[in-house]
């Protein structure tokens, strides 16, 4: 299968703890990139998609107009495209009812709304521009417009945030239904405003709230099935599943990454660099690499880990981290399940711990193995 994934980098305001590829006070730039994304498309292999994940940034910083544009500039990209799954990510406080009308008729499946937490103070001090009532109301518009499912995406170990706090942005999230719950530890990356600020996290509460969160999705009917996300039958994230499996994708935009055939390639993730390259009529291709030997059998190891279920290795993983594997295993983070590795639920809370043995720089033993 393949994947396309096309990044919007247009924000409002710019979260306090995202160091992903977002803009503020670039609009003005929105009708140049989506006519760069189309011709981007055509200078990438060609293959068709299955799954569409539209990211950010802020897509739905978009206008209507635009958004349909984007859809039909995709559309003439990959006019033989069949897609099985098409997700557009939003917030509450730039989606509409109208934007809502022209995601469904273009055929988006999965709307996500990043409503990080339920508490409106927490909001404010995170940089969010929405308040609880605004997700619920965009909500319940989505619903209304037709659109097929609804993940909503949540933060634990926020600043200020409590168990108590966590517990109630799940029942207010839960009372909705949504088919679909993303929920992501706050990791504080150099380049953003909390690094800045100096603002630290408390490991033992997040691992309180993880566990929290872990019991109360469950009880509500959703699959756990990545370490991240939980999800009702059926609606698991195709697109993502895809990456974690290391299946092909392709990736428009800037800072977008590719996966083709066992070669990686990522975009320059400055704006203006980004158009230049498309606009001059070549790729704005800013890393390449071909993972191999030991690197690559590690990526299929904490991808393949980071599912739930885990995953088959391949003879040559087996081999080459024998003795890593039996270490996690003695230590009780990893077990197997039939042919298949996957953590344990103590592998799940230290996930990152078990991730290391996978990724350079390898012991000695390990490249002996």
């Amino acid at each position: 299968m393949t994947g396309l994934y096309v990044h919007i980098p247009f924000c409002a305001v710019k979260c306090f703890y995202c160091d992903f590829a977002a803009f503020s006070g670039q609009k003005k730039q929105i009708e140049r990139y989506l006519a760069a994304l189309e011709a981007e498309a055509a200078l990438l292999p060609p293959r068709l998609p299955q799954t569409l994940y539209v990211g950010g940034g802020t897509p739905s910083e978009l206008d209507a107009e635009q958004c349909a544009q984007l859809f039909e500039r995709l559309r003439r990209a990959y006019p033989g495209a069949r897609l099985t799954e098409s997700t557009f990510e939003g917030n509450p406080d730039s989606l509409d009812a109208e934007k809502l009308e022209v995601l469904a008729r273009a055929g988006v499946t999965r709307l996500s709304i990043g409503l990080q937490t339920a508490d409106d103070e927490l909001l404010k001090s995170v940089g969010r521009r929405h308040s609880a009532a605004d997700f619920a109301r965009v909500f319940r518009l989505a619903r209304a417009a037709g659109l097929p499912a609804i993940s909503v995406d949540l933060m634990y170990g926020l600043p200020g945030q409590s168990l108590d706090s966590l517990r109630a942005t799940l029942d207010f999230v839960l009372a909705l239904s949504p088919e679909h719950v993303s929920l992501y530890g706050l990791q504080v990356e150099d380049r953003t405003l909390f690094s800045k600020r100096g603002v630290e996290t408390d490991e033992d509460l997040g691992r309180e709230m993880y566990e929290l969160a872990i019991a109360q999705l469950a009880r509500a009917g959703l699959e756990h099935y990545e370490i991240s996300n939980w999800a009702r039958p059926g609606h698991r994230s195709r697109h993502n599943v895809n990456y974690w499996r290391r299946g092909d994708y392709l990736g428009l935009g800037a800072s977008a990454a590719s996966f083709l055939g066992g070669v990686r390639s990522s975009n320059d993730e400055k704006l203006a660099p980004y158009l230049a390259a498309i606009e001059a009529g070549r790729r704005a291709t800013a890393e390449s690499e071909v993972p191999a030997g030991l690197e690559e059998l590690g990526e299929e190891a904490f991808l393949g880990l980071r599912l739930i279920e885990g995953f088959v290795p391949s003879d040559g993983l087996r081999r080459a981290f024998e003795g890593p594997w039996a270490v996690l295993k003695a230590r009780g983070l990893t077990r197997e399940d039939g042919p298949r590795w996957r953590l344990t639920p103590e592998g799940v809370f230290t996930a990152n711990d078990v991730f290391k043995e996978f990724v350079p720089p390898f012991q000695p033993q390990e490249a002996r193995a």
